[in-house]
């Protein structure tokens, strides 16, 4: 496959940062409707497990201790740890209605807890909550799943990565951001370097199979500096992956962004002196670049998969898992069975309502038809891969490719002229210098694009 590769050039990536989707999904999640019913859901479900193949499982748990000015996630800000309880009823009550339709033969390959922050949760709620979980799904037993958490390293304690490894979790992801104390007061978000470091040490001596590290470029008061501060000590730790996001500050979307001094946000021309600087040093330490924000160690298992043509994509990001179906549960979260994605409520009372009745929680989906399987297969191979095999492409959808997409291929014409790709008679090839840019070049393929407004999305860079 790729070399895994890229080249940092400032001049195009300044021409093509634009706004556009992070394709976690194609269709995006915006294309998801409320014409879209549980009776729809427990269609696509039986015509899943007909088809067979293993299970995802995602948990979204919303709580959060305080709130981190530059969060965009669906989150409660509460310190009453009492709020917990009737959320895990109902999200327990859940996993017994999801789990019973989904054939016990579909083992659970992949598990995650998001948020908010999963850690808000005590020992005794967690255990509660795997258990039912484990009642209700297939779980693995011989701790070959990839059952991940993410971790708000000032909601650990001595114990904590012991009794979540107790539960079966073998993979963690820190929060982390920046280490710079101007940056964490700009943000609402102290957090030590010894705390995040503690968290790492555990997980080793835990016996976790992978740490992720999630930093943020784009945040108030930062430098080229101060940034490669952060990285270089946590590169120092040794962390398996990296994710480096792009802050995007979007406050009449998200009103905790409201609260930060627009004036501290670094110009575009910083962000893109710190991306260089980043994306520098993790290729210097040995890192592979995965795709988009994503690094990982040459064996890491998303470097592998990549290397060997199955890396996949779904709403949690990069994946090893192309095969299984993923199970949303929880307020918000979003599910793939089959060929619909859908999403539960996004309230509370509405979750709880719906749960109490005995209804599946789903608030909007939408069902994929020809075309969209059609072009989420060729995003999928680009986004993961950087290459495109016409043939493969035609033998699956009965297409002649350079027929069907003769508009996109013409409007790849810029691109190529400006050294982000190579396009031959066999398919499309993304060079070092377009990877970076890997969402431009998706973008050409969504025909959905063409009617968003580009305040939907974040920039590219």
């Amino acid at each position: 496959m790729t070399d895994q590769g890229f080249h940092f050039n400032p001049q195009l990536i300044r021409r093509y940062n634009k706004a556009g989707p992070r394709y976690t999904s194609y269709p995006t999640a915006l294309e998801l409707h409320d014409g879209f019913s549980e009776r729809d859901y427990r269609r696509h479900i039986v015509q899943s497990n007909a088809a067979g193949g293993p299970l995802s499982l995602y948990f979204h748990i919303p709580f959060c201790d305080t709130v981190c000015f530059y969060c965009a996630c669906n989150k409660i800000i509460t310190k009453n740890r009492s709020h917990v309880e009737p959320y895990l009823d109902h999200l327990c009550r859940e996993i017994a209605l999801q789990g019973d339709l989904f054939s016990r033969g579909r083992s659970v390959e992949q598990m995650h807890w998001g948020g908010g922050s999963p850690t808000f949760l005590s020992f005794p709620q967690s255990q509660r909550l795997m258990a039912v979980t484990r009642e209700h799904f297939s779980l693995l037993d011989d701790d070959s799943g990839d059952y991940s958490i993410e971790i708000d390293p000032r909601e650990t304690h001595d114990d904590t990565l012991a009794q979540l490894r107790s539960l079966g979790f073998n993979r963690v992801s820190l929060g982390v951001q920046d280490f710079d104390p101007d940056v964490q007061r700009a943000v609402n978000r102290s957090q030590s370097e010894a705390q995040t470091f503690a968290v790492l040490a555990a997980a080793r001596r835990e016996g976790f199979r992978s740490t992720n590290v999630d930093l943020i470029y784009g945040l108030p008061l930062q430098t080229v500096e101060s940034f490669a501060v952060t990285l270089d000590t946590l590169i120092a730790a040794a962390p398996d992956r990296f994710s480096i996001f792009n802050y995007a500050h979007l406050p009449s979307r998200f009103k905790t962004q409201r609260q930060i001094n627009e004036a501290d946000l670094p110009d575009a021309e910083t962000k893109l002196a710190i991306l260089h600087s980043a994306t520098g040093k993790l290729a210097a330490a040995g890192f592979v670049f995965i795709g988009m924000d994503h690094f990982a160690k040459p064996d890491d298992p998303l470097a592998i998969a990549q290397r060997d043509g199955r890396l996949h994509r779904n709403f949690q990001g990069y994946s090893s898992h192309a095969d299984c179906d993923l199970v949303g549960l929880g307020i918000t979260s979003i599910g793939k069975v089959g060929d619909a994605y859908l999403q539960n409520a996004k309230e509370l009372k509405q979750y709880g309502r719906l749960i109490q009745q005995g209804q599946l929680p789903v608030c909007k989906g939408v069902a994929l038809n020809d075309d969209d399987r059609l072009r989420r297969a060729v995003i999928t191979q680009l986004i993961c891969h950087f290459e495109l095999d016409f043939a493969t492409i035609e033998q699956q959808f009965s297409i002649r490719f350079g027929q069907y997409f003769a508009a996109e291929l013409m409007a790849l014409q810029p691109m190529q002229d400006d050294g982000l790709l190579a396009v031959a008679n066999a398919g499309i090839t993304v060079t070092p210098t377009g990877r970076l840019l890997i969402r431009n070049i998706c973008m050409v393929f969504d025909r959905y694009l063409r009617q968003k407004q580009p305040q939907h999305f974040s920039k590219v860079i």
